[in-house]
């Protein structure tokens, strides 16, 4: 689908989750950009009824709401016939809840992609769709050595020290999570591959940014922000010094913009897509900047490793940056600063003072 096919088909663009982080984002690029979009969600995740307000704030009647979820298999299909773009972005996204409830998992990540896949192969003309995958989809790398160091796990072997995990990486699911979004993303690629549908796949490392509602279970980095201003302590899993390649959100929509305006040349392609070796950094790293970002010292509290957690894992942007000519990301100090001032101001919180509340929970 090229720049012209875009601007010639009329047709509105879906944004499965749309109304969550990374999906908000993109609808509000979109919406910017003079795009009709429809934002299909089921809002069941704390925060994301505000994102919708945002962007119909913001977008009026570029944005079309659509509340339901994506294991409704006649509103999926509806949806997705109507566009000419599926950004699937819509997933139970947290290892501990697949873990706890592997059927939901199973439901929400592989046949609900399996429904807008389908509806886009039965489509009288099938829409693009940028799927939204992992990098859980490698496992816990425990294959590879690491080095302990005061800036984290780095791996002994050279190439992965200098680039990090590329797509190459043989795939190894653990816990349901990894299993489902797995199965997921290998399900986009073959239907590219069997039924010519125009199909590619991001597999994201850790994203952070405006419009994240961070829990314990996802979206660690705004989480740990948000427990910082209101004085709260720091659940720790492990030893902290887990490496991450973290990327901020407008680098992730520049990524997902790029692959659906160049899908004709990708269809069918996989790219790792995070923050790269610039921006890895470890749990440790971040909270000492949080830290200096707060204006006062942060509680925490170690606890186990967790199933399936990766002592590091750091994306190779070599490939996704040489097909999209994607700009270099921004740094990781710069962009938490920007996420610290966002949710101060969303949450009525001030950078700089101690809170008043401290409650270790």
């Amino acid at each position: 689908m090229t720049a012209a096919s875009q601007g010639a088909d009329g047709r509105p663009i879906l944004v499965t989750g749309g109304a969550g982080f990374i999906g908000s984002n993109i609808a509000h690029r979109l919406a910017g950009e003079g795009h009709r979009v429809i934002v299909y969600d089921a809002l069941v995740r704390e925060g994301v009824k505000r994102n919708l307000e945002w962007l119909t704030a913001n977008h009026g009647e570029r944005i079309d709401v659509r509340i339901a979820d994506i294991r409704d298999e006649a509103a999926m299909t509806e949806a997705v016939q109507a566009s000419q773009t599926v950004f699937h972005m819509a997933a139970q996204v947290a290892v501990t809840t697949s873990l706890t409830d592997p059927r939901a998992d199973f439901a929400i990540n592989i046949a609900g992609t399996l429904n807008v896949l389908e509806a886009a192969r039965l489509a009288p003309q099938p829409p693009a769709v940028i799927f939204a995958s992992t990098n859980k989809v490698y496992g816990d790398l425990a294959d590879l050595a690491f080095d302990e160091t005061a800036n984290g796990y780095q791996p002994v072997d050279p190439l992965v020290n200098a680039y990090g995990i590329g797509e190459t990486r043989p795939l190894d699911f653990h816990t349901p999570y990894g299993c489902s979004k797995g199965a997921a993303d290998q399900y986009v690629l073959d239907y590219a591959r069997s039924y010519g549908i125009p199909a590619a796949v991001l597999r994201m490392s850790c994203i952070y940014g405006e419009r994240q509602m961070g829990t314990e279970d996802q979206g660690w980095v705004a989480h740990f922000l948000i427990r910082a201003l209101e004085g709260r302590t720091i659940d720790i899993y492990g030893d902290g010094h887990q490496v991450r390649d973290i990327l901020e959100v407008g680098d992730a929509v520049d990524a997902y913009i790029a692959l659906w305006q160049q899908i004709d040349r990708h269809t069918g392609q996989v790219f790792n897509l995070g923050g790269g070796p610039d921006n890895a950094v470890s749990l440790r790293n971040v909270l000492a900047e949080i830290e200096a970002v707060v204006g006062y010292p942060v509680d925490l509290r170690f606890g186990d490793w967790r199933a399936g957690d990766q002592r590091y894992f750091v994306a190779d942007r070599r490939a996704v940056d040489a097909a999209l000519g994607l700009a270099r990301p921004a740094d990781w100090r710069t962009g938490l600063r920007r996420l610290a001032s966002w949710l101060s101001a969303e949450r009525g919180l001030a950078l700089g003072s101690s809170p008043s509340l401290k409650v270790a929970v």
